[in-house]
C-alpha cells in the first residue's frame, strides 16, 4: 500500500491539516482560519497566532483522521511547514509534527511553504505538466518561477518591496475596509467607475520580471486624502487599485512565458482567488495559446493539503531519515532546496 502522509500547515494565520496518499489522492483536509481573531487589530498578531495554532492543531488532526476513516497508526510520515513564516507559528506545527512522529516512530519531512503553493495546482483536474511558469502571488510573496520539476525551481523575478496581496490589503485598509481587505476591495471594485482614477503601474516597462507595489499604495493614500469619502469614490478608488495590480501581474506573467518559451502558466497563492486576475489571464492566455492553471479556490490560501502533497512528492524522491531534532526557517529562499543532499 502507498504511504499515507499527514500534512501540517502553521506558517501564519491558518491551521491546516490534511491526509494524502499516492494513488488515491487527497483523502481529507481541515482548516481553521484566524481572521476573526486578528480582525480587531487590523493585521496578524504573531503571539496570538501561535497560541491559536496550539489550541487547534490536535483537534484538527483528530477531525481529519475521522473524515478519512483512518487512525494514527496508518500514517507513514508527517510533512510540516518548516518555513518561511512567523517563527512562533512555525514552531507549533514543527513541534506537533515531531512529537507525534516520535510517538509513532515515523519520519518527518520539513516542507518549504512556497513549494507547497507552487505544487498545489497539481491537486486539481486538469493539472499542469512540467515544465511551467508559476506566478506565486499572496500577501507575503510575489514571484515568477520557472518550475521544471519537484525541487527544480528557477527564480525569474520577484517584488522589490510590497507583495501584491499586501498592496490589496493595505489599499483596503486606507479605504476603511476590514482585515483582511483584499477580497473586500475586489468586491467593492465591482461598483467602481472605470478610468475615474488612474494609478501607476510600477515597473511595468522595467525590462525585467521584478515587481514593485509600494508606489501604488502611496497613490491610493493620496487619492483617499484628496477626494470625498463617499461610497462611490471609495468604489472608484478600489476599482483603479485592482486594475493597476492586475495589469502588472498579467503583463509580467506573459513576458515570463515569452522569455522562457513555455505555454503553461500556474497561479498559486491567495491572490490567485481574485476573479478579475483570473478573467484577465484567461482572456490573454487564450489569445496567445497559453493554458492557465489554478488551484481549487479552497487551496489558494494556506492549507494542509498542499503540505501533505509536497511531502508525498518528496517521499517519492528520497526516503527521509527518522530523527527528531528539528528547527524552523522563518526566512528561507526557495532556491536553497536541495533534494539530492
Amino acid at each position: 500500500m502507498k504511504p499515507l502522509i499527514l500534512g501540517i500547515e502553521s506558517s501564519c494565520d491558518e491551521t491546516g491539516l490534511a491526509l494524502y496518499q499516492m494513488g488515491r489522492g487527497l483523502l481529507a483536509h481541515s482548516l481553521h482560519s484566524q481572521i476573526a481573531l486578528h480582525n480587531e487589530y487590523g493585521g496578524v498578531v504573531p503571539e496570538l497566532a501561535s497560541r491559536d495554532h496550539v489550541r487547534y492543531a490536535i483537534p484538527l488532526i483528530r477531525e481529519t483522521l475521522r473524515k478519512a476513516d483512518c487512525s494514527l497508526t496508518d500514517i507513514a510520515a508527517i510533512a510540516y511547514t518548516q518555513g518561511p513564516g512567523l517563527g512562533g507559528a512555525l514552531l507549533v506545527g514543527a513541534s506537533v509534527a515531531n512529537a507525534l512522529a516520535f510517538a509513532l516512530d515515523i519520519p518527518t519531512i520539513g516542507i518549504h511553504h512556497l513549494e507547497g503553493h507552487l505544487l498545489s495546482p497539481l491537486l486539481s483536474d486538469p493539472a499542469p505538466a512540467f515544465p511551467f511558469v508559476a506566478l506565486l502571488v499572496s500577501g507575503g510573496h510575489t514571484q515568477l518561477m520557472r518550475v521544471d520539476g519537484v525541487g527544480r525551481y528557477t527564480l525569474l523575478g520577484e517584488t522589490l518591496d510590497d507583495a501584491a496581496g499586501e498592496a490589496f490589503d493595505k489599499s483596503a485598509k486606507l479605504l476603511g475596509l476590514d482585515y483582511p481587505g483584499g477580497a473586500l476591495l475586489s468586491k467593492l471594485a465591482l461598483a467602481g467607475t472605470p478610468n475615474r482614477f488612474k494609478f501607476p503601474r510600477p515597473m511595468l516597462h522595467s525590462g525585467n520580471l521584478d515587481f514593485s507595489f509600494s508606489g501604488l499604495k502611496t497613490a491610493v493614500l493620496v487619492a483617499t486624502q484628496h477626494n470625498p469619502t463617499d461610497d462611490q469614490t471609495r468604489a472608484d478608488i478600489a476599482h483603479a487599485a485592482q486594475e493597476a495590480i492586475v495589469d502588472v501581474l498579467v503583463a509580467k506573467s506573459l513576458t515570463a512565458l515569452k522569455q522562457t518559451g513555455l505555454k503553461q502558466l500556474v497561479i498559486a497563492g491567495g491572490v490567485g482567488a481574485n476573479q478579475h486576475l483570473r478573467t484577465q489571464l484567461q482572456l490573454k492566455g487564450q489569445q496567445r495559446g497559453i493554458q492557465v492553471f489554478y488551484p481549487d479556490l479552497e487551496f489558494c490560501t494556506d492549507n494542509g493539503a498542499m503540505i501533505a502533497f509536497a511531502g508525498a512528492m518528496r517521499l517519492e524522491q528520497q526516503a527521509p531519515q527518522i530523527g527528531f531534532a528539528f528547527g524552523v526557517k522563518p526566512r528561507w529562499n526557495l532556491q536553497q532546496l536541495n533534494y539530492t543532499a
